[in-house]
């Protein structure tokens, strides 16, 4: 996925960010920035649902805006933080609209995917229950569970799949966020899906991240994204430049393959 010169804006002529970056599939990539930095109107660039103000993100050689609904929805899902569903459907139901798009061609191993993902998530066991009746973290993990049914398998041999969660974790308790996580990173790395998501805690980007995407917020400064890898990007003096707080860098004693952590305070 090409960011080319990208503007994202949501109140024209004021652009809250620009930026220019390869994304690459089977690679985690974070969106971070302070609040009001513009990383969900980022994200949804990044998936279609709005036009960036200059420039164009393609994907596979091709502009987003080029691509019919179906198909990007076969190549891409999305994950937004607004999980509120109209109808008094079951967890079940919420998790089979994941395989709306596949319904021309269904897969051969269809009956499957939803309890598959739904397992992934950790909510088989909700599978019957109405959706409006879960906690907030329960819904979380089943509006995940969906968007990983829709991309559960690649569309064509060969074909690129991009997964885009907005602040995915916000709702989950510590338990659920590293396990989460933790399967999110080793199967893009097994199944090569390109994975962006939005998060806030900078230590769980350095923890299960390949790549940052830094927006430096509105202090009017410079609009610029930085992108890196999360060691190149989230650097102790950046953290300070951009959070205005007080960083410490530390190595934990761990056999964890990131052993970096940064101590966050108040300036």
């Amino acid at each position: 996925m090409d960011l080319q010169d990208v503007a994202v804006s949501v109140r024209p002529p004021q652009v809250l960010v620009r930026c220019h970056a390869v994304l690459q599939a089977g690679r985690v990539t974070a969106v971070l920035g302070p609040n009001g930095a513009g990383k969900s109107s980022l994200l949804a660039v990044l998936s279609g649902l709005q036009r960036p103000w200059q420039g164009r993100v393609c994907l596979g050689q091709r502009a987003l805006a080029q691509w019919a609904e179906p198909a990007l929805a076969r190549h891409r899902a999305v994950m937004l933080q607004d999980s509120a569903v109209a109808f008094d459907f079951s967890v079940h139901e919420v998790v089979a609209l994941g395989r709306f798009a596949h319904q021309a061609q269904p897969s051969a191993q269809e009956g499957a995917i939803v309890p598959a993902a739904l397992q992934v998530m950790g909510v088989a066991h909700l599978s019957a229950r109405a959706y409006a009746s879960l906690s907030g973290g329960e819904k979380a993990r089943v509006q995940w569970a969906r968007a990983l049914a829709q991309i559960w398998e690649p569309p064509a041999p060969g074909a690129a799949r991009w997964l885009l969660l907005d602040e995915p974790t916000a709702a989950l308790d510590l338990a659920h966020q590293h396990a989460c996580l933790g399967w999110l990173q080793a199967w893009a790395r097994a199944q090569s899906v390109g994975v962006v998501v939005v998060l806030h805690d900078l230590n769980l980007a350095l923890r299960y991240a390949d790549d940052a995407l830094l927006l430096p917020g509105a202090d009017g400064t410079s609009s610029q994204a930085w992108f890196g890898t999360v060691d190149e990007v989230l650097t102790p003096e950046r953290v300070r430049q951009v959070w205005k707080v007080a960083v410490q860098e530390t190595q934990l004693k761990s056999p964890m393959p990131c052993c970096r952590q940064l101590l966050i305070g108040p300036a």
